[in-house]
């Protein structure tokens, strides 16, 4: 099989996947987006992409998480700079609006407590439905690094959740450094 009919392939059985991904995490237009640039990086790394479509999916989303976070990098910049350029202009701060609490919404609360770590692997093992083997090449690390993360993930999520519903006083943060070294 060549270059070319392997690409194909590989967009044929999972960019409906990357997408799935991309949209659960940002909005449409921003998904697609996601979705070509991921296949932009495999069409230029097509040795590396993996045979097996089984691993080929979960190396796919690794490179996915990777532009969404650039393209989350991009957007915090371009809110600053609103939010600076916006301040400048007026004396009262910006509005915080608070919203109803339903299920999702309490969920997605508690997943915000967390780090951007906790929330990927969680996320990868509930949306994506990756085995603990799979969300480990999507994250670049070793399935036992993987099995500890989820563990402590679900931990901090079990946690948060409990604080929401006032049946915890809310725990101390973690410091960025104990979050980054988790992460190695």
């Amino acid at each position: 099989m060549d270059a070319d009919e392997r690409f194909n392939a590989l967009y044929r059985n999972h960019a409906r996947a990357v997408l799935r991904y991309a949209c659960r995490r940002t909005d449409p237009d921003t998904a697609r987006d996601v979705v070509a640039e991921t296949f932009l990086v495999a069409w230029r790394k097509l040795g590396a992409v993996p045979v097996d479509p089984a691993e080929a999916e979960p190396w796919l989303y690794g490179v996915a998480r990777r532009v969404l976070a650039n393209v989350d990098r991009s957007a915090q910049r371009t809110l600053r700079v609103s939010a600076r350029l916006w301040s400048e202009g007026h004396d009262d701060q910006v509005p915080d609006p608070a919203a109803a609490i339903s299920e999702r919404q309490r969920i997605c609360q508690a997943l915000a407590r967390l780090s951007e770590l906790d929330q990927e692997v969680l996320r990868l093992l509930g949306w994506e439905e990756l085995s603990i083997g799979g969300a480990a090449v999507a994250m670049g690390c070793s399935h036992s690094a993987m099995t500890v993360r989820v563990h402590r993930a679900r931990r901090r999520l079990d946690r948060a959740l409990r604080t929401i519903d006032g049946d915890e006083q809310p725990f101390p943060s973690l410091s960025q450094s104990l979050v980054q070294s988790e992460c190695s």
